[in-house]
């Protein structure tokens, strides 16, 4: 049974400050938000998590292995480096949707996203290391099978985006809904997945589902283990058998 510590990052009163005293260059506000996300994912992946940007005023992480003090240690460098601050929800559940509802729940809880007042709030639990397992997390990596071939080199730039997007969006809702994960896009034609334990029919039922909603073809490596890092190198590797061997679904 997995168990996925979740963590959500919102940045506080983000909107207004991008107003105030009056709006700010949008340049400036992607350069602030890639930096963030950069610096966030350095940090996390140096401690064998993953961070994904979502919306980037809000950010998500599997942080299986990081501690209250890992999290305290972010803000503080985080404060000390830019003009916003972040606000951390830390939640653990046997599935991910779970986990970042209830990690979503202690933020608001504390406070409005634009409420001036909320500062650097952080809240939740995470695991202890002597409950921690080697199948605690289960990641799955999509990806597009001959994306280069059938997009990348056959249409514009930006169709090929449309593709791409259309099959993740396919792909994160169907995750979300039939199997509480979490689908996230990290470029290129690449889809990294937080799942529960789920079996090889359930993956196959999701490629299924994608090339019949929006005809876009889809393999998937999935690997398990105690950290994000351990589980996504798994699924890196299963996705590379799928390559090789022309299948669609390894572990």
């Amino acid at each position: 049974m997995t168990n996925t510590q979740v963590t959500l990052f919102q940045i506080d009163n983000y909107g207004p400050w991008t107003v105030t005293p009056e709006p700010r260059r949008e340049a400036d506000l992607q350069t602030l938000q890639s930096r963030l996300y950069a610096d966030l994912s350095q940090f996390i992946g140096a401690r064998d998590g993953y961070v994904f940007f979502t919306r980037f005023d809000n950010m998500i992480a599997v942080t299986n292995g990081l501690d209250r003090e890992d999290h305290a240690l972010i803000q503080e460098s985080v404060g000390n480096r830019y003009p916003v601050t972040l606000s951390l929800g830390v939640a653990t559940g046997t599935t991910p949707v779970q986990a970042l509802s209830d990690a979503t729940s202690l933020i608001q809880d504390a406070g409005s996203a634009q409420d001036e007042h909320r500062r650097e709030i952080l809240e939740g639990r995470t695991i202890d290391g002597s409950h921690r397992t080697d199948g605690d997390v289960q990641i799955a990596h999509f990806d597009v099978i001959d994306a280069t071939g059938q997009y990348t080199d056959e249409l514009n730039a930006f169709d090929s985006f449309i593709e791409i997007e259309q099959g993740y969006a396919a792909l994160m809702r169907h995750m979300r809904h039939a199997h509480g994960s979490l689908s996230f896009f990290v470029g290129g034609d690449n889809v990294i997945v937080v799942c529960p334990d789920l079996e090889r029919s359930d993956y196959l039922e999701a490629i299924e589902h994608v090339e019949s909603a929006v005809d876009v073809t889809m393999q998937v490596g999935v690997g398990t283990g105690a950290s994000a890092h351990d589980a996504g190198y798994a699924a890196k590797h299963a996705l590379e058998h799928c390559r090789a061997n022309g299948t669609r679904v390894e572990f």
